[in-house]
């Protein structure tokens, strides 16, 4: 499972299922980034990051590629299916894991937040705007005709 044969308590990968990962503790650290570096990694207003120590972090699938976003940061990502995965140091001890490629994201939440000065504004307000589920969205009929090819949250 992981390189010290500790037990698995978290597990994800990318959208396609070619990349798969295993985590043998918690993350100690979950964090939101609104940096810009950030929100271009992730196509998103902010990256949610559970940060982890490599020792307790394997690839359990297919191994990513990876970009070198800065002098000293690189990520990680499906080259398949172009799944942000990863922020780490070079040569760090540590790998943040987007929380969003997790099977069971409600299991890491964010308790802290960095690079606020790009954070967008109406980010804040958006737990109040008018929401609707997915069925709500598009409706039965509709949905009874979708097929999805994304890879099931487990192996």
């Amino acid at each position: 499972m992981t390189e010290n044969n500790h037990k698995t308590v978290l597990t994800g990968g990318c959208q396609c299922g070619a990349v798969r990962f295993a985590l043998s503790v918690p993350p100690p650290k979950v964090s939101i980034c609104h940096c810009r570096m950030c929100q271009k990694a992730s196509g998103a207003p902010f990256a949610s990051l559970a940060d982890i120590e490599h020792k307790h972090f394997t690839w359990t699938r297919g191994k990513p590629a990876t970009f070198q976003s800065s002098s000293i940061a690189e990520r990680d990502f499906c080259a398949a299916c172009g799944t942000p995965l990863t922020y780490r140091l070079i040569g760090g001890p540590r790998i943040e894991i987007m929380t969003g490629t997790f099977d069971r994201p409600d299991r890491v939440v964010p308790t802290r937040q960095y690079g606020t000065e790009s954070r967008l504004g109406w980010v804040v307000g958006i737990a109040n705007l008018p929401s609707q589920t997915t069925m709500q969205n598009y409706g039965p009929e509709k949905m009874a005709t979708i097929t999805s090819h994304q890879h099931p949250d487990h192996d």
